[in-house]
């Protein structure tokens, strides 16, 4: 374990947090660990309240600060340093980094199967917690932390970082404002290869829960996120890949199809088409510029900025803690996400 001095103090309240930068340590440094980390230092950059001051990691070699990324999204493939382990304090116990008195927050980037547990114990030691999805493979394990959030008076976000991504937040807005009216039919696509790092994980249904609980989570929360609980759904395949219908009153027609099963060496694919009255929203990842407004014979492409979902899902805790505004990825509503997805699950064969 390496120290550094504790310049700062300060309450771990919501709202209290204006006079002082939020203490930042992180669990797990795998591909969502460094992701998280690469977060909160750009936040720091832009000169928000943050610092990460402590990071865990069992593997003492990633403890070092140097990493090359990969994943589906935003992939590098050089070498970066994310900290400075002479000014970061490293643990190789969890534990410790709890209880760690210089720590006011913590994101939790573990395998899901900890989830619960890491957690609970961070909310119990007083830290507000970012806490990556899954939450857990069941509901009622994800409700032990809502219920650890609601006894310990501190914050837990889910990080469903696809509620802040630039242009699904822009499409969000459009079906929140009714700018182009309402939505006539919406479909939501996420396909990729089997995950190629962490196999003993991701490759194991039991642990991970598949491509339905890892992956397809992200458009069954984006779709509830949207418009809300369905009467009912349909889904028909398996935890590798599926398809899902939801059944709205006030929607026609809504669909996600998300799996992991393709060749390796098939590009990630993520995908929506959403029909308004006045036009047609179509965001590619696989394609440049990804998100075009088709309208009227014509194609308009849009910009949806420099920042990524991982960076505004931080912001969006940032400024929660400090001002006590909306959070729009609470533990609850993550809840809720696992209730439907357990719906769909329910159904496959």
């Amino acid at each position: 374990m390496r120290a550094t001095l504790i310049r700062s103090a300060m309450s771990t309240s919501v709202g209290s947090q204006q006079q002082g930068v939020l203490r930042v340590g992180v669990i797990g440094l795998g591909i969502m660990g460094r992701t998280h980390i690469g977060a909160w230092n750009a936040a720091e950059a832009d000169g928000l309240p943050c610092k990460v001051v402590a990071v865990a990691d069992r593997n003492p070699a990633s403890l070092t600060g140097e990493y090359t990324a990969a994943g589906n999204l935003d992939a590098q493939s050089k070498p970066q340093r994310l900290f400075d382990p002479a000014h970061v304090r490293t643990y190789t116990e969890s534990a410790d980094l709890l209880a760690d008195a210089g720590v006011d927050v913590v994101s939790i980037c573990t395998h899901t199967d900890t989830h619960v547990e890491l957690a609970s114990a961070a909310l119990h030691a007083g830290k507000h917690v970012l806490l990556e999805k899954p939450v857990a493979l069941a509901a009622a394990d994800a409700q032990k932390v809502a219920d650890a959030a609601a006894g310990s008076g501190k914050v837990c976000m889910v990080a469903m970082c696809m509620r802040f991504w630039p242009a699904w937040a822009w499409l969000k807005d459009k079906i929140d404002s009714g700018t182009y009216g309402r939505v006539t039919s919406a479909v939501f696509q996420r396909l990729a290869s089997p995950p190629a790092w962490s196999k003993d994980f991701y490759h194991n249904t039991a642990r991970s829960g598949g491509a339905a609980v890892d992956l397809h989570i992200h458009d069954t929360d984006f779709i509830r996120y949207c418009f809300g609980e369905p009467e009912s759904v349909s889904a028909t395949g398996t935890l590798h890949h599926l398809t899902t219908l939801y059944r709205y009153a006030h929607v026609p027609h809504v669909v996600a199809h998300g799996g992991w099963d393709y060749a390796q060496g098939f590009p990630f694919r993520m995908r929506y088409l959403v029909n308004f009255e006045a036009g047609t929203a179509d965001f590619d990842i696989t394609r440049t510029p990804p998100l075009l407004w088709h309208s009227g014979g014509k194609s308009e492409t849009l910009d949806m900025g420099p920042h990524t979902g991982y960076d505004r899902e931080v912001r969006h805790l940032i400024a929660h803690l400090r001002t006590g505004g909306p959070m729009h990825a609470g533990i609850v509503d993550a809840v809720r996400t696992s209730q439907l997805l357990e719906r769909e699950i329910a159904q496959l064969r």
